[in-house]
């Protein structure tokens, strides 16, 4: 039997890479004779980067730029197609994860550093650009990016504003002549986890804004700003932001580069999926292993699990589910892509417990599923 393990990230405590590999370890732990292969997925949320890049077995660029507070940081950004595109990742230059929680501030930070590695990325010579953009630390509209490639955002005396929400929030026009020309020639990318749009409810600010430290009284300012914005950018660039799908996503960053820079937006696991070919891993495959913190109803909305197991399926293959979470009841719509699902937990715990002890539990998951395999072949030879 060969195994394909293909994961998505557990939240906050193990890493698409090491989701893989230890329920690889639990496996080769069982009694099960079995061959396997780790293939860590992501779907536009925090290093989709790093995977596309050693998946395509690219090179990285080291360099320097600001981080969400302006603050000069060390970081670097991917290239592949031997050069000639660009793998970047958000959270590398404006993430949450350069913050410490007391600095979480959305009306003062900004995505300026993300346009600014894509400025370097224009000097190496690429020709396309993509960009993951989840766990960005912004809610700017993608204003910093923009401004850093030359776009200037104007007051009502048509001052030049710094670009974060708290000076943004009184913008009356945007200047575009200052554009890099390079960009005109640059196809751009937007991998992206979310389907948000930008204003109201289920918006960049609503949804996403107290994630990154918003308060709720800045949650109503930001989504003022970007509805603002909104109501610029359709009178600039004839482009209704406000109804894009992806554009709440990473503090409605997708939006503005779509609007100003002619990015495309795409849905983050069916692009990495193609772009990794995870269709020829699925050939040599008997059985996909999937998995990430929760699976439930929302996962069917595009969530990497979902995209595995659909893809799969389409071979015919069986697929088995782990996450920190699922279903207490029977779901026949997840039951349609995933065969079993297994919660990894081993006992009643808080939340940091079930942090700390995800690893060992995904060794502890593999190797029962390894077990059940085995017993299920004895079974069927009888």
């Amino acid at each position: 039997m060969h195994i394909l393990i293909a994961p998505n990230a557990f939240k906050n405590s193990a890493t698409a890479i090491a989701a893989a590999e230890a329920i690889q370890q639990g496996l080769h732990n069982s009694a099960l004779p079995c061959t396997t292969e780790c293939f860590p997925i992501a779907d536009g949320g925090d290093g989709t980067g790093e995977l596309i890049v050693n998946k395509l077995n690219g090179v990285w660029v080291d360099i320097t730029v600001n981080d969400p507070l302006g603050r000069r940081v060390n970081t670097c950004f991917g290239l592949i197609d031997e050069g000639k595109t660009a793998v970047i990742e958000m959270a590398s230059a404006s993430g949450l994860r350069l913050l410490n929680p007391d600095e979480l501030a959305p009306m003062q930070t900004s995505s300026y550093g993300t346009g600014q590695i894509m400025k370097i990325a224009l000097d190496k010579g690429v020709s396309k650009i993509i960009l993951a953009m989840g766990g960005s630390a912004t809610v700017d509209g993608g204003c910093g990016i923009l401004n850093a490639l030359g776009i200037q955002f104007l007051d009502d005396d048509e001052n030049t504003l710094t670009a974060n929400p708290e000076n943004l929030q009184h913008m009356a026009g945007v200047e575009t002549n200052g554009l890099d020309p390079r960009i005109a020639n640059c196809e751009i990318v937007v991998v992206c986890d979310v389907d948000n749009k930008l204003l109201d409810d289920n918006g960049a600010a609503a949804v996403f804004g107290p994630q990154k430290g918003a308060t709720p009284e800045e949650v109503a300012l930001l989504n003022n700003f970007l509805t603002n914005f909104a109501a610029i950018t359709l009178k600039h660039t004839h482009k209704n932001i406000a109804e894009l799908k992806y554009g709440g996503a990473a503090g409605g960053a997708t939006a503005g580069v779509h609007a100003y820079l002619n990015a495309y937006l795409v849905n983050g696991i069916e692009y990495f999926l193609q772009l990794t070919d995870f269709e020829k891993a699925l050939q040599n495959a008997d059985l996909v292993i999937t998995g990430e913190g929760s699976i439930d109803a929302q996962t069917l909305q595009g969530k990497g699990p979902f995209g595995v197991a659909a893809m799969a399926k389409q071979h015919g293959l069986p697929v088995i589910g782990v996450a920190g979470m699922v279903p207490l009841e029977n779901d026949t719509a997840l039951g349609n892509y995933f065969d079993v699902l297994l919660a990894i937990g081993n006992g009643p715990a808080d939340m940091a417990t079930a942090i700390k002890n995800t690893q060992a539990n995904l060794v502890r998951i593999g190797a029962e599923i390894g077990r059940m395999l085995a017993i299920s072949g004895k079974s069927t030879t009888k």
